[in-house]
């Protein structure tokens, strides 16, 4: 099957070569030619473990190209994928839908013969319809159906999670839509991956509801770990206990510096913001964004406590900087607001990640970046870990202890024990566990 995917970024880039592998040809579209160039030269604008081999085998054996030419790649296409941003909207915090309604304009206008234009791209219930009224009033001739089918992949483990789904969700009013949707993913049936035919409206709220029920979780285990920490419980025991009931389950109940990244902060708002326009406000969730956004900045007041209240003049030694391992993605996180709380209350910054160190250049200023963890934690008054990189879990803790000025450690990901740190003489401050 032909395949046209408008969008080139993360979910664009990771879904066409995975469509790619499975045997479809796939045109990449984007509007910036030097994005196009790059991937024509091999060269990939994301990190995600695995993703520069996939791309480059499909290159190499035909079934994956890159173009600006839209019109091209839709018209010859039986499926059309909107992959485009939806970033928060300034000043409301809707989702802001400019790209994807410019991409149906300009699918509309291109479209030959029977086409399933499909909105992979996250967006606000309802937004199938407008895409729909869209390209009729573009191109009251055209034969199409629009389908929702919302990506449910995690940074870091995109590949895997597109090839071994926990779901497929596709939202379709259309039954000829629905089939042809249906053999685009056949492929996957050998994973025996539950395929679910949902209205359009059902599966563009799916995806967001997925989303804000995880950072629910997330936004539940840290606000029990500030209660560990008043009450001498350890919250890494408490997640096991109630984890392993299968009614709760263990993932996303590990205690931190609170959620960041592309699709947590921005789709739980917009939900808020959609769930208040039609007067049914989802008030859980609303708290949970105010409890994050507030947690990142008492991640860096942790710092400061843990600096006997004080860290003026003082360098903070930072390690991780991207919002979870293994991505280069910056985007909303506690690094972030760590960082320029302790920079409000006058310490110096010294940063080591081994993946986002560019991206940070472009969001943080006045930090100084590091060769190493060890670089970064020379002289420092103390060590915070904000991302657990693996390449951070079994550090040389004597050779650490004799970098830093003074042997505060403040792990704000638990991946240290804390008799352990004690044993080699640090002071040691992790979340929700006894000192």
């Amino acid at each position: 099957m032909r395949i046209g995917m408008v969008g080139s970024g993360y979910v664009g880039l990771v879904s066409g070569a995975c469509f790619a592998d499975f045997g479809h040809e796939v045109c990449c579209v984007d509007k910036d030619p030097a994005k196009i160039a790059a991937l024509n030269r091999g060269e990939i604008p994301i990190f995600e473990p695995g993703l520069a081999e996939l791309v480059a085998k499909n290159v190499r054996e035909g079934r994956l190209t890159f173009t600006t030419d839209l019109s091209g790649a839709v018209a010859a296409a039986a499926a059309v994928f909107i992959a485009v941003g939806t970033p928060s909207r300034r000043g409301d915090g809707h989702a802001d839908l400019s790209f994807v309604h410019q991409a149906a304009r300009e699918i509309a206008a291109a479209l030959a013969g029977y086409t399933v234009v499909v909105t992979k791209s996250t967006v606000p219930v309802g937004t199938g319809d407008e895409v729909e009224r869209i390209i009729r009033e573009t191109r009251p001739d055209a034969d199409f159906a629009v389908v929702s089918n919302p990506e449910f992949l995690r940074e870091g483990a995109a590949i895997a999670d597109f090839k071994r789904p926990d779901r497929i969700v596709i939202g379709a009013e259309d039954a000829r839509a629905a089939q042809l949707m249906t053999e685009l993913y056949r492929p996957l049936y050998l994973n025996q991956a539950p395929l679910i035919v949902t209205s359009r409206r059902t599966a563009e709220l799916t995806k967001y509801a997925a989303n804000a029920f995880l950072a629910t979780k997330i936004t539940f285990i840290n606000e029990i770990a500030n209660l560990c920490e008043q009450v001498g419980a350890n919250v890494q025991d408490v997640a096991r206990g109630i984890g392993l009931d299968n009614r709760i389950g263990t993932k996303f109940l590990h205690a931190g510096p609170g959620y960041g990244g592309s699709c947590f902060p921005k789709d739980t708002l917009a939900l808020i913001k959609t769930a208040q326009d039609y007067e049914a406000p989802v008030r859980i969730v609303e708290t949970v964004a105010a409890v994050n956004d507030q947690r990142k900045r008492a991640m860096g007041r942790k710092v400061i406590a843990a600096c006997g209240g004080t860290v003026r003049g003082e360098t903070i030694a930072v390690l991780g900087l991207t919002f979870k391992p293994n991505t280069d993605d910056m985007r909303e996180a506690p690094s972030i607001d760590v960082i320029r709380t302790l920079q409000d209350a006058g310490a110096r910054i010294r940063a080591y990640d081994p993946e986002g160190m560019a991206a940070a250049r472009a969001v943080l200023s006045e930090v100084e970046y590091a060769r190493d963890p060890y670089d970064c934690a020379r002289g420092a008054a103390a060590l915070v870990i904000v991302t657990e990189w693996d390449m951070f879990r079994a550090l040389d803790l004597a050779r650490l202890k004799a970098a830093l000025a003074r042997p505060i450690v403040v792990d704000l990901r638990n991946i240290y024990r804390p008799d352990d740190m004690k044993r080699n003489g640090f002071a040691y401050v992790s979340i929700g566990r006894p000192s």
